[in-house]
């Protein structure tokens, strides 16, 4: 049994890149297609279904210019915080499990396991897009 690596980041992210609506330098588009999504919710309908309570509740006895009237556009807008968050995780390397390769096969079956059970594993966490 040979031994792999396992890596992750979290950071800023681009749901324009994850949803290949435009295809980045260091992505390879004839295997665009091979893309795996699990999950693509819209950022909005998101926000709005987590905190439009929190928001309400937050506005009773506000004056009208303390009032917040979208939270997402609260936060897009915002100078510190950040829309959301993305997490990439990563087994292996191009010369040990390479597309097309036996190890990037069993690389992938485990990442697919991970996708999986990943939202479970993290509840304080909500997964909107997930390629």
């Amino acid at each position: 049994m040979m031994k792999r690596t396992i890596s992750g980041m979290i950071g800023a992210g681009s749901l324009a890149h994850n949803r290949r609506d435009f295809v980045a330098e260091n992505v390879d588009p004839d295997r665009v297609q091979l893309n795996i999504c699990y999950k693509n919710e819209n950022l909005k309908e998101v926000y709005k279904e987590l905190f439009d309570d929190a928001v309400e509740r937050y506005n009773v006895g506000k004056r009208k210019d303390r009032k917040i009237a979208n939270y997402y556009e609260k936060i897009r807008q915002g100078k510190q915080e950040k829309l959301f968050h993305e997490a990439i995780f990563q087994i292996g390397n191009l010369n040990d499990c390479g597309c097309g390769t036996e190890g990037g096969q069993r690389a992938a079956e485990a990442l697919i396991e991970y996708a999986k059970s990943f939202q479970e594993r993290n509840h304080h966490l909500h997964v909107f897009n997930m390629v």
